[in-house]
């Protein structure tokens, strides 16, 4: 169902009107794709006096991807830091980062090395003040195997917040119940119901796959998160209208995700190609026909009959 909010916020979007998406941020404009470095944007936004209720975003792991710059770990970890300290800028007082991230590796085979960016950049967020209220574990079931370590299904999203003001919704993220008809067993509440209606919070490890060739969200971005992931955040942690941000775009996720919530949002790529990318999914969100996988769709179960999820026969 559409509230008014959303309404008045995107009220020319079955137009998708192209005015609604600026290549600069001014604080009445919904959309904003500035094609440039993160840092230029930032300071876009602190010029206006405007805040983000929410910072999100999945920085390069300098790990090599086509479209890192390529610096060693010092340089890596100072670059963070700026573009932190500028995020820290714009917050609003009772706004929230939350920096997904996964592993800086080194090496190769028996010599390869594990950097958990996460532990490596928490320091730095503490180092401005910020509080960390969750480091939630993000778990998927399919990537590379490895030889000589355990397989690595897993990356982090660290939730700083600025202040004890902070926004937090937890109706709209509810998950369902896994006992939905359970009852007190003692007390004044013996024989009740014990849980809540509309599902229960999702705790700190979320299980949702990894965007790759046969996901609904796939775009032509090497490294994208899932618009759930970021969609949970964006509707617990703001409310409608406020703005959120994210200074490195890549696929637009947090964008369309934000369009879809009814909130303000604003990204930056140094990629011409990803700002597209940006673009065509928040026009597709403005439309309501953006493709996206529901938040808290059930991971997916092979049906044991099929050849695929069968024991071959020359494994018997």
């Amino acid at each position: 169902m559409n509230n008014p909010k959303q309404m008045s916020l995107f009220e020319n979007s079955d137009t998708v009107n192209n005015a609604q998406i600026t290549d600069h941020y001014t604080p009445d404009t919904n959309i904003t794709l500035y094609h440039g470095d993160r840092l230029d944007l930032i300071e876009e936004i602190k010029q206006t006096d405007d805040k983000a209720t929410l910072i999100i975003t999945s920085p390069p792991y300098n790990v090599g991807k086509e479209y890192e710059a390529n610096q060693n770990f010092d340089q890596y970890i100072e670059q963070q830091k700026k573009t932190i300290e500028g995020c820290v800028d714009i917050l609003a007082d009772n706004g929230s980062i939350c920096w997904q991230v996964g592993h800086y590796i080194e090496g190769s085979g028996v010599n390869k090395e594990v950097f958990p960016l996460d532990l490596v950049l928490y320091p730095i967020f503490k180092s401005f003040g910020l509080k960390l209220k969750n480091r939630v574990v993000w778990t998927f079931g399919h990537g590379l195997h490895e030889k000589y370590r355990f397989s690595g299904r897993h990356e982090t999203i660290l939730w700083f917040v600025k202040s004890d003001e902070y926004i937090f919704n937890l109706d709209p993220i509810r998950v369902p119940q896994k006992y939905p008809g359970k009852r007190a067993f003692r007390g004044k509440n013996k024989g009740q119901l014990s849980g809540n209606p509309n599902g229960k919070n999702p705790s700190d490890v979320w299980d949702m796959p990894n965007v790759k060739a046969n996901h609904i969200e796939k775009t032509n971005h090497p490294c994208q998160f899932p618009l759930g992931l970021v969609e949970r955040f964006i509707l617990g942690v703001t409310n409608p209208g406020d703005l959120v941000v994210d200074p490195y775009l890549g696929a637009g996720t947090t964008i369309a995700a934000a369009v879809k919530a009814n909130r303000r949002t604003a990204g930056s790529d140094t990629e011409l190609d990803y700002i597209e990318i940006a673009r065509d999914r928040a026009h597709q969100a403005l439309l309501g026909i953006l493709p996206y996988r529901e938040m808290n769709k059930p991971i997916h179960k092979p049906d044991p009959n099929t050849a695929v999820a069968t024991m071959p026969e020359e494994w018997q």
